[in-house]
């Protein structure tokens, strides 16, 4: 389907921003919902209670959904999160987006380009990092101006998760009560659609996301999430260590230039597709375990 004629928005993006009341938050927030809100084919829905998320949201226009279930520390659930963006808005995609990510026109560009090729998939990608204290400047011509910001200074991230999973309605209908905001739910995302039989796509050649730098005060005790009892309870609501340990590096295709192409197979995803065959395959999470296992004193003994 040309989804340049659909009769409706292309996209929804949702997310659950943290509290504005840290000011670099609000500052590196409040940039990355502008940016979204400058992406045609778009609707954008926040969701939560956090301070200053109503007034953002009615301030940029945007669909603010209070009331969301929530995890013990007060953490939305991702389960309920695309429920309701779904109920909200919809729409033939859907993207969630971490708040602190700005998208630029490539992002709708990209997604238009996959849909037309495949009826179901997961897009993500590499971000990149970049320190960012100012509010944007939206200028014409700021998106080149970032661009070339990013290239000059910024960083590309390693590929071990993602800040962005775009995705038809038809392919997550169902997932388990993930807290956001802690480890283990994006590793899932790529697991169940390997799991799935569709294409988990690495679009990092062809989109660039832009997330800007910040520290883990806004976090129980300013600790990393991956720190906290609720990226346990991810883990085993996932499935395990085994299925939290997919990354970018277990996509089985990239996109370049628009087009889908099988994966590359450098050693690091040669040996992670070994490691989690006995998991798509036989089911069993213990041999994938032992593969990991195997490999890491394998890589611990070249590198002694």
């Amino acid at each position: 389907m040309t989804y340049d004629l659909y009769p409706m928005t292309l996209i929804t993006i949702f997310s659950a921003p943290k509290p504005f009341t840290n000011p670099h938050i609000a500052i590196i927030q409040r940039n990355a919902i502008v940016s979204w809100t400058k992406l045609p084919d778009v609707t954008v829905i926040l969701l939560g209670d956090e301070p200053g998320l109503a007034e953002i949201s009615a301030e940029l226009g945007v669909t603010h959904l209070r009331e969301i279930p929530r995890s013990p520390s007060g953490a939305p659930l991702m389960d309920a999160m695309f429920r309701l963006a779904c109920e909200a808005s919809p729409t033939p995609l859907y993207a969630i987006v971490n708040a602190d990510v700005i998208l630029l026109d490539d992002f709708v560009e990209t997604a238009k380009k996959v849909a037309e090729q495949r009826e179901k998939f997961v897009l993500m990608g590499q971000r990149w990092d970049l320190d960012q204290s100012d509010l944007l400047d939206l200028s014409a011509g700021w998106q080149s101006r970032l661009r070339e910001r990013v290239h000059a200074s910024g960083s590309l991230h390693r590929p071990a998760g993602s800040d962005y999973f775009l995705f038809p309605n038809s392919c997550f209908t169902s997932i388990p009560e993930f807290t956001i905001g802690r480890a283990g739910w994006d590793n899932w995302m790529i697991y169940h659609a390997r799991k799935s039989g569709f294409p988990a796509i690495d679009a990092t050649a062809d989109v660039m996301v832009i997330h800007q730098n910040h520290d883990y005060s806004h976090l129980p005790g300013g600790q990393p999430h991956y720190k906290h009892p609720e990226t346990d309870e991810n883990i085993r609501l996932a499935g395990g260590r085994a299925v939290t340990r997919f990354t970018l590096l277990d996509t089985d295709r990239r996109l370049v230039n628009g087009e889908i192409l099988p994966q590359t197979l450098e050693r690091a995803r040669l040996w992670r597709k070994i490691e989690s065959w006995p998991l798509l395959v036989l089911n069993s999470a213990r041999l994938s375990n032992a593969l990991w296992r195997f490999g890491k004193l394998f890589r611990k003994g070249n590198h002694a």
